[in-house]
């Protein structure tokens, strides 16, 4: 599997090739001010992202402290991957198979790569179909988030001399 660094700001279809893993370039640590702020504007009530005395008495589930909502870590990963693979984008497609397996807390940090897992034709001669498998590792290497994301992306042939 390849693996690059940075990808340079106009990555259109042509450009990625299955098995291509991408490991891109910032991170983000998630703080007190994301969870809160999003949790509630998203209407999510969950005691486990607003109650520090409630976690760290053990009453409301398995984790001493707040627990910062999955839907935020998806989109920071979503977010961090975009400058990547979004550049180009037409249209999302498709997200799905989303699986958050290891919990994050206010000040970790958290890390994207996307894997290229195939390429397609679209009906519109101008773009094709990419799609990818984002990965969310946090500070210390584990696995937070994963998702599979459809998107239809410019053509080169087409949009690459404008």
């Amino acid at each position: 599997m390849k693996t690059a660094a940075l990808t340079s700001q106009d990555n259109y279809f042509e450009d990625f090739e299955v098995g291509r893993l991408l490991r891109h370039a910032r991170g983000k640590t998630v703080t007190e001010m994301d969870n809160v702020l999003i949790t509630q504007m998203v209407m999510n009530t969950a005691e486990g992202h607003f109650n520090e005395h409630a976690m760290s008495q053990g009453g409301h589930g398995i984790f001493a402290q707040r627990v910062v909502f999955g839907g935020i870590n998806l989109a920071l990963v979503l977010g961090l991957a975009a400058q990547d693979t979004a550049e180009q984008c037409l249209c999302e497609l498709r997200l799905d198979k989303i699986r958050l397996s290891h919990p994050v807390f206010h000040g970790d940090t958290l890390y994207a790569y996307s894997e290229v897992l195939e390429r397609s034709d679209s009906d519109q001669p101008d773009a094709g179909i990419v799609r990818f498998k984002h990965y969310g590792l946090n500070q210390d290497g584990k696995l937070c988030v994963e998702a599979e994301r459809s998107v239809l992306l410019k053509r080169k042939s087409h949009w690459g001399h404008r």
